[in-house]
C-alpha cells in the first residue's frame, strides 16, 4: 500500500523534476520519479 508523505526540497530540484516529468513519457508523475529515484538509492544504483 502507497501513503503519501511531505518532503521539503529545494527549488532547483523542483525545477529539475518538473522538467523531467513534464518532458518525457519515463516517469508518469512527481511521485513516480521520486519513487524510482529512492528506488534506486534503495538498491545502491544512485
Amino acid at each position: 500500500m502507497k501513503k503519501p508523505i511531505s518532503a521539503t526540497i529545494d527549488e532547483e530540484l523542483i525545477r529539475w523534476v518538473e522538467k523531467e516529468t513534464s518532458n518525457s513519457r519515463k516517469y508518469r508523475n512527481k511521485s513516480h520519479l521520486i519513487e524510482t529515484a529512492i528506488e534506486n538509492l534503495k538498491r545502491g544504483r544512485g
